[in-house]
């Protein structure tokens, strides 16, 4: 089989290091997400791929699913309809509340006037979102009114986010851990995969800007079996019955990122791909095939009990250029690569005469198993110490970060 995986990320690294597990697999060729669709169909065409595999969230949104398949291309991801979840929170929060969906209270505004004096009369803290993709970024919790204004004049007014902030999501806040849980659907069914934990922000003890996130660890301490259970009835239920409803028919990856409250379990948000960087963290904890699974989802065929995962636990910290998430120096010689025991998954690094250079804000991800998260830990923390180049970065507490246990 030949592959075709669309992303340059550590995300896309780990998933073509996953799908060359399988014998069949002849050659994996990675392609930019910034390419259009049409480049993308041509290049399918002409190296006569088998299967794609889409790790970017712009494309799916744009409806490279359609396309492929309009064109007989096997292709893994949601149809444009069901990449509405992500590509709008706006359209998502009101499926949400259509099909019973845990979620906070809010509201939509596509008038900046209109979320200005909506503002004026909640409760602090407040969460202003941007509607469309932001990159990860389009999210800003507000401690008081003033900082709430300032956010709804940056998303709506000055742009920052671009065409994504043309409608806003104002919430209410919910204070809790959050839990990220990667999923798989076939349409008839959705599966969960091992539940995660992001690190999303710059600085240590989660303080500073947000980021695509800093490091992952899999499974979540806080996604206890009472949180697991109220997750499928509250969140995966109500969302499987809404995607039947609303004739949303595709194989892809549904992410829920979900906050564990002590009023129960909220969705935060859907993504309708892998995410990044927990896909890193949670696919070398899976033992099935993987390419297999994909392959059970676009016929309909999946079963929970072709899915096996390990029982270890895993840490991925990233190694990211000073400076980011805001501005930075690319060009910078990687040194230490060789010296690496566990995996490593290129992101925005640049080869050039067998010699790697940083070539983005988040440089690689160094991801270590273990028997339990202190040894995954201790490992990963083990190999990143042995890679640097100028001005490079990593947060040193990922995992470490223990609140308080939530009963809910």
């Amino acid at each position: 089989m030949r592959i075709l995986v669309i992303g340059s990320g550590g995300r896309e690294d780990a998933i073509a290091w996953k799908l060359q597990q399988n014998p069949r697999v002849e050659e994996i060729i990675i392609k930019s997400s910034s390419l259009s669709i049409e480049e993308l169909l041509k290049i399918a065409k002409e190296e006569k791929i088998d299967f794609t595999m889409v790790g970017s969230e712009e494309l799916l949104v744009k409806g490279i699913v359609d396309a492929f398949e309009k064109e007989n291309l096997k292709i893994f991801g949601p149809n444009k309809q069901a990449a509405m979840l992500e590509g709008s929170k706006a359209f998502s929060k009101d499926f949400m509340k259509k099909y019973g969906v845990k979620t906070a209270k809010y509201e939509n505004f596509k008038n900046s006037k209109e979320a200005l004096a909506y503002i004026e009369k909640q409760d602090y803290p407040l969460v202003v979102k941007a509607s469309g993709l932001a990159a990860g970024k389009g999210v800003i919790i507000c401690q008081s009114l003033e900082e709430a204004k300032k956010a709804v004049q940056e998303i709506m007014v000055d742009k920052v986010f671009q065409d994504a902030g043309a409608e806003v999501v104002i919430e209410e806040f919910l204070e809790g851990v959050e839990a990220s849980i990667l999923s798989i659907t076939d349409s008839k069914v959705i599966l969960p995969f091992i539940s995660a934990k992001d690190h999303k922000k710059i600085g240590e003890k989660e303080t500073g800007l947000n980021t695509g996130g800093m490091g992952v660890i899999a499974p979540n301490p806080y996604v206890t079996e009472k949180v697991s259970e109220a997750f499928q009835k509250d969140i995966l239920e109500p969302t499987l019955r809404g995607m039947k409803e609303e004739g949303m028919k595709f194989a892809g990856i549904i992410f829920f990122g979900l906050m564990i409250t002590k009023k129960g379990v909220y969705l935060l948000e859907y993504n309708m791909r892998m995410g990044d960087p927990e896909t890193q963290a949670v696919l070398p904890l899976l033992e099935s095939d993987f390419l297999e699974m994909l392959e059970d989802a676009l016929e309909g065929n999946l079963d929970a009990n072709k899915i096996k995962w390990s029982k270890d636990s895993s840490c991925c910290v990233v190694l990211a250029s000073g400076g980011y998430p805001v501005s930075y120096q690319k060009g910078y010689e990687i040194h230490g690569l060789d010296k690496i025991e566990n995996h490593v998954f290129f992101a925005g690094v640049k080869k050039e005469n067998r010699k790697y250079y940083n070539n983005g804000g988040r440089v690689l991800n160094i991801v270590a198993t273990g028997a339990n998260l202190e040894k995954a830990i201790e490992k990963a923390y083990r190999d990143i110490e042995k890679v640097s180049f100028q001005d490079s970065c990593y947060r040193k507490d990922i995992g470490t970060l223990y609140f308080p246990v939530i009963e809910i």
